[in-house]
């Protein structure tokens, strides 16, 4: 699902280059659950970036889905990120103006799907993640909990192949943190891929492998 062979990536400053990922070379199968971890600058949102196509200035190769990255157009690799990863951040990135229904919908009005079954798909994400009485709220009128849990939520709706979730839980208190991690063990068991970063090491556990990054150099991947 997601091959990175000899991945780098690095940035210009004053007499040379910073390097932020050094020979980065990580092979994640369908419907695995990967930890990475590491101290703050380690690499790990970089490493995440590069997997989320979110970044395309790296050096080196990166199969996604069977599809090899460097060869696709920016539109192309924005179809890929579209059709195949969902995103979860630590800080929601809702939209504020939107309700809890709306920002659930907007995902899926990028793609050519049909408003019936648009509409189909959120009440039923409605429903699964038993937040059917928030439909109408926006987020401001959430608690941190339940804007994260709308987040997943939004995250999965286009039913993406890989879940990519940056520290999903660092904003959270810990019942709510569990909450959302259990959410992230249930995607898996249903078949998902999910790459999660965080400093957390009980939640890097839940995890089937863990991927330990210092100063852009993976130093570690072990069994969870």
């Amino acid at each position: 699902m997601i091959d990175l062979r000899n991945v780098q990536r690095s940035y210009p400053i004053a007499g040379g280059r910073a390097w932020v990922l050094r020979q980065i070379n990580l092979a994640i199968g369908p419907g695995e659950f990967v930890s990475i971890m590491g101290p703050s600058g380690s690499g790990k949102s970089s490493l995440l970036n590069v997997i989320g196509l979110m970044d395309g200035e790296f050096e080196g190769d990166y199969a996604l889905d069977g599809q090899d990255v460097r060869k696709l157009n920016a539109k192309q690799r924005q179809a890929l990120q579209r059709g195949t990863i969902g995103f979860i951040f630590q800080h929601y990135h809702l939209i504020d103006d939107l309700t809890v229904a709306e920002n659930l919908d907007l995902p899926l009005s990028y793609r050519d799907i049909p408003s019936a079954e648009r509409k189909a798909r959120v009440g039923d994400i409605l429903d699964r993640f038993q937040i059917v009485g928030k439909k109408d709220l926006y987020p401001s009128q959430l608690s941190g909990g339940q804007q994260q849990l709308v987040a997943v939520a939004r995250a999965v709706i286009a039913r993406p192949k890989v879940l990519l979730a940056d520290e999903p839980t660092g904003a959270l208190h810990s019942t709510q943190g569990k909450m959302i991690m259990d959410l992230l063990c249930e995607l898996h068991r249903e078949g998902m891929t999910v790459v999660q970063v965080t400093h957390n090491p009980e939640n890097a556990a839940r995890g089937q492998r863990v991927v330990e990054l210092a100063d852009g150099w993976m130093t570690e991947a072990r069994r969870a």
